[in-house]
């Protein structure tokens, strides 16, 4: 480093994952070309259900150099291949969204076309049958294949993956301070952040603050009025209560979300521990009766006392303004549906390090910045969308509005493409790809009229066997897997977790 270089002050405000996912990925990155301090209060809890997470978070770790089975063991993780939605087209029945891909595709057609041709030709198979990640899910098995043939994710404890990353940070040079905040100081004459303020007296300053306050978002919107948008019309569910619980049997590698009439449950297991939620919209379901509800269902005893959360589906109108940049609930809300929460952390953190300035903040980068984080929000938004709108449930007064509820025109393009077509296209490379796309809309019952002509060019006999290739591909695959407890037990087994 030059001998004239001042390293950048970096302020990051509040802990919890967010805080410590953006604090560790700094430190370790930037090295001693920053200056970065975290505060938080051991006072102040955080939001912490976000137990369930999809494939980049490996990414993530692995641009930190964290050693898979170690963290698995601090933060008591299991292994994640999709998630189980129950009661979603109607009542009664399921259906899987998995990691990775079905089938195998064509370079003009995704195998959902050379499926559905099947199907006109009486193969009747389900879509599910050649899926490697769904079928290792349902005979809860898994390993690690060579070529990372099997897609997963993790479920973790989300307050332990913080503690973890916290000792990552420090260790690369991050300060910790603890204290509340008690106010935020602006430059006069910029309108930048200046300083922070604690309540013990202490002032912070910094260049460049990053707000991980959570659902306060005290530097944001606090100090800096940047504004909300309210996407509650589209996905009405404004509550939550979560609870832990023992668990009742081995903990298998997917995620449960399962509706009921105003809402839905999750189900997700750890290694010691199962995490439970309900998620709710409050002008259907009481506080009082969503808490019934969600204690007379649990699968195991509470372990924990059941904490109500309260939220509002939307973004701010900017995540960086002037010299501040909101990483977490900060910066907006989707509900956990799909598992998304830290992932849009994750996203924000890497772009954050690929635009961080050099000296002035400028403009041109704050503009792109708040861009690709819009657009990778509405992305997962109209994906959340789909699956309360794309449904068969008129039972309830819930389920009547999300049927007949106005959505986004992006939304409407791509479930009347697949419809029409059979096609789906993943755009400026959203996070859902084009078989996550298949997976929830046949599930939710949107079923293609038609399938690309390029799949009756093969022959009966060549789809036949090309077809029986796939089934017994992932048939034989998985019945060589592992059960999953005992993979975990015996790859990553946490201390105090007894072996299933």
């Amino acid at each position: 480093m030059s001998s004239d270089y001042k390293p950048r002050r970096i302020v990051v405000a509040g802990g919890g994952t967010a805080g410590w996912m953006t604090a560790a990925a700094l430190a370790k990155t930037m090295g001693d070309a920053i200056d970065l301090t975290l505060v938080e209060s051991d006072a102040i809890g955080t939001v912490g259900v976000g137990e369930a997470t999809i494939p980049p978070l490996i990414n993530f770790n692995r641009l930190l150099g964290i050693n898979e089975a170690e963290f698995m063991r601090e933060t008591q993780a299991t292994f994640k291949l999709g998630i189980e939605f129950e009661n979603w087209k109607r009542d009664g029945e399921k259906y899987f969204h998995s990691f990775g891909s079905t089938g195998r595709d064509h370079w003009s057609a995704g195998f959902q076309h050379f499926w559905g041709e099947g199907l006109l030709r009486g193969h009747d198979y389900s879509y599910d049958d050649y899926c490697l990640e769904l079928c290792a899910a349902y005979a809860g098995k898994f390993a690690h294949l060579p070529d990372n043939r099997l897609n997963y994710a993790y479920h973790l404890n989300a307050t332990a993956y913080a503690a973890f990353l916290r000792r990552i940070a420090e260790g690369a040079g991050a300060s910790r301070v603890e204290g509340k905040i008690a106010h935020v100081e602006l430059d006069g004459e910029s309108g930048n952040i200046a300083a922070i303020g604690l309540e013990n007296g202490q002032r912070l300053e910094g260049d460049i603050f990053v707000d991980c306050t959570g659902f306060r978002s005290l530097l944001i919107e606090g100090a800096l009025h940047v504004g909300y948008d309210d996407w509650s019309h589209h996905l009405p569910c404004d509550s939550a209560i979560a609870v832990q619980t023992e668990l009742s049997a081995s903990p298998v590698p997917y995620t449960r979300a399962i509706a009921h009439d105003a809402g839905w449950q999750w189900r997700i297991p750890l290694q010691h521990r199962g995490g439970n939620g309900i998620v709710y919209c409050s002008r259907y379901l009481s506080k009082d009766a969503a808490h019934d509800r969600l204690m007379s269902t649990l699968e195991g005893k509470a372990i924990s006392e059941p904490r109500a959360i309260p939220f509002t589906t939307g973004a701010r109108r900017k995540q960086w303004h002037r010299n501040c940049i909101a990483i977490g609930l900060s910066s907006g809300f989707l509900e956990p549906l799909e598992s998304t929460s830290i992932h849009l952390i994750q996203r924000a953190v890497i772009r954050l390090l690929r635009m961080m300035p050099a000296g002035e903040v400028s403009e041109r980068d704050i503009a792109e910045f708040n861009d690709q984080q819009l657009t990778d929000m509405i992305q997962v938004r109209d994906f959340l969308i789909l699956h309360y709108k794309a449904t068969d449930r008129r039972d309830s007064a819930f389920w009547r509005q999300c049927a007949t509820m106005d959505i986004p025109d992006s939304l409407t393009q791509k479930m009347e493409l697949f419809r029409e077509t059979g096609r789906v296209f993943r755009k400026n490379d959203e996070l859902f790809v084009e078989n996550s796309w298949v997976q929830v809309m046949l599930g939710q019952g949107i079923l293609p009229q038609a399938f690309h002509p390029v799949a009756k060019k093969m022959s009966d006999e060549e789809l036949s066997k090309f077809l029986e290739m796939l089934r017994t591909n992932v048939a034989r695959t998985v019945q060589g897997l592992p059960a999953h407890h005992a993979y975990v037990a015996q790859f990553c087994g946490a201390k105090g977790v007894a072996a299933a």
